[in-house]
């Protein structure tokens, strides 16, 4: 077994082989009376651990670990022998990785403590993490062997806990793999359809690209970019299944059932093949995808562009540098393989800063005392789909889908979010409670000193806006009962330039807040929608007396909401 282990980790210096054979031989001994259910050696399933991290060309610390894993829950061996042999961080890594083995498991039920606890792991250590990711992976491998009512469970639970992760770290190729194996034990008959329905689509697919290759290898060579890499990539079964279900099973609206990759040296490179892809074939308007200025939040990195190739045939193709197809592949563990091995302070590098969303774990712990709390912001904020939109400074913000114009304020600062009071979209004004889509941009605008409005907890999708406004909330002083009243003032205007800010500077010197501002058209008219809370009707007409001394307002009228 040493000898299968040994190939996978010549990369690594002298002594940290030396490292990793001490942890094989300690391993070898604890578990040597151990058996799989296949009825190997327990130690053949700690090496393959070790080999999948390997693979990932992770540190002789990581590697070490993952093959004394199990040697704390299952063997003889004491914490305090590990410590004196391998020291404080192989321990805490052993340990960490115990600690999440142990957590109890009933499939259907929302798995709260799962969740909390390993992404806590995560936010820690992210290699704890990442040696259960690949012990989960090796499991899943060997499936086979469980009775089919715990085939269901092991495979349920990695499609709800450790794909999700392996998605949020990067690692394509695990999540992929993980996906592809659990499908067939969790939807047998959808999984026997597809292989039906696949066959002979993705033969005649390959074929069709096998006559376009040599024409792009032909252009791009005429244009001096050097291909690393030209060869065509087929979608993963489940994720294939999946994007029938958005598309009513159809194959013909599915473009990258095999699409076309390219690897080459530089980013200048990827531009400039696009280029010679668009002055080949017609792009498909809207399927141009630039994951390189705007990353998505993993970190994976790549232009997607949807052509009309050749005969007509829409074809995608996929653009990378072998940086980004590395960590394409294996995500955040691609950064080991460019970092000095085992170096502590790793996870605060400028590689790591695009996980930044880890570190919110820890705050968030300190905040969600209860597990539900927890559970629900997590789904939302981490494991939903995420799109990505633009301050008017051309700043990227990454939001989960759904998010609101005030999700994005509060994303920007908690005051932005405190005193929005209304929102443009592309230039046009919009409701607070307005979705964003990809590519938007968005520009809040605010009246100062104003607190948020209650009601915006009703539509807000972020936690962090969920918080932020109960803060503020909390931290103003409540109204007497019945003390104010609800207006709506319904003003009619003429299309200007700093209408709403003017607006909002004189509910600020009448120290009113406005609860929601929105406008209405009609095709002759504009309106905006204005509606506040006041006290006295001095103050109400003290507001509407000025707003119609407003440059634009044409017409005013006012209505009690109460």
């Amino acid at each position: 077994m040493w000898e299968v282990l040994s190939k996978e980790i010549s990369y690594l210096l002298e002594k940290d082989v030396k490292l990793i054979r001490q942890a094989f031989e300690l391993a070898s001994k604890a578990h040597e009376d151990q058996k799989r259910l296949s009825g190997e050696p327990y130690i053949t399933h700690l090496v393959e651990v070790a080999k999948i991290l390997a693979q990932l060309k992770l540190d002789s610390t990581t590697i070490a670990a993952a093959l004394l894993h199990d040697v704390l829950e299952d063997t003889q061996v004491k914490e305090a022998d590990l410590q004196k042999e391998f020291g404080e961080e192989i321990v805490f890594l052993v340990k960490g990785a115990t600690k999440i083995s142990k957590l109890p498991y009933q499939a259907g039920k929302s798995n709260i403590e799962n969740f909390r606890k390993l992404l806590l792991a995560m936010a820690e250590d992210i290699r704890v993490v990442l040696i259960k990711i690949a012990d989960r992976l090796h499991n899943i491998r060997t499936i086979k062997y469980h009775k089919p009512a715990d085939q269901r469970r092991i495979c349920q639970k990695t499609m709800e806990i450790y794909t999700p992760l392996a998605s949020r770290l990067g690692m394509g190729n695990i999540k992929s793999e993980l996906e592809d194996l659990c499908f067939p034990v969790l939807h047998p008959n959808e999984y026997k359809w597809l292989l039906k329905q696949i066959g002979h689509k993705y033969e005649d697919r390959i074929e069709y690209l096998k006559k376009v290759e040599p024409i792009l290898a032909k252009e791009l060579k005429k244009e001096n970019i050097n291909i690393l890499q030209l060869d065509f990539r087929a979608k993963h079964h489940w994720s294939l299944y999946k994007k029938l279900q958005k598309y009513d099973m159809d194959f013909s609206k599915i473009y990258d059932l095999v699409a076309f990759r390219i690897i080459v040296p530089a980013v200048t490179d990827c531009y400039g093949a696009l280029g010679v892809i668009h002055k080949l074939w017609k792009p498909l308007p809207g399927r141009i995808k630039d994951f390189i200025a705007t990353p998505k939040p993993n970190g994976y990195q790549s232009l997607h562009t949807t052509v009309f190739c050749i005969d007509g045939i829409i074809t995608e193709f996929q653009i990378r540098t072998i940086q980004m197809h590395k960590e394409s592949e294996t995500g955040v563990a691609a950064h080991w393989a460019r970092d000095e091995a085992g170096k502590k302070d790793l996870p605060k590098s400028p590689h790591f800063k695009k996980l930044a969303w880890v570190e919110q774990l820890r705050d968030w712990q300190k905040e969600n005392h209860g597990s539900r709390a927890f559970l629900e912001s997590l789904r939302i904020d981490f494991f939903k789909d995420r799109i990505f939109v633009f301050t008017p400074k051309g700043d990227v913000i990454d939001l989960p889908e759904g998010a609101t114009t005030v999700d994005f304020a509060y994303r920007i600062h908690s005051e932005l979010g405190d005193q929005c009071v209304g929102a443009k979209i592309n230039d046009k004004l919009v409701a607070l409670n307005e979705q964003l889509q990809n590519g938007d941009v968005v520009d809040i605008l605010i009246q100062k000193n104003k607190k948020p409005s209650r009601d915006w907890l009703k539509f807000v999708k972020t936690s962090e806006a969920k918080r932020r406004i109960k803060q503020a909330l909390g931290l103003a002083k409540s109204p007497k009962p019945n003390a104010s009243k609800k207006f709506q003032l319904k003003l009619k205007v003429s299309d200007r330039t700093g209408m709403v800010k003017d607006i909002g500077n004189i509910f600020s010197r009448n120290k009113t807040n406005i609860d929601s501002l929105n406008t209405q058209r009609t095709k002759e008219d504009i309106f905006i929608l204005i509606d506040f809370f006041t006290q006295n009707k001095q103050s109400l007409k003290s507001i509407t007396s000025q707003l119609k001394k407003t440059k634009g307002v044409v017409e005013i009228t006012s209505l009690p909401l109460d």
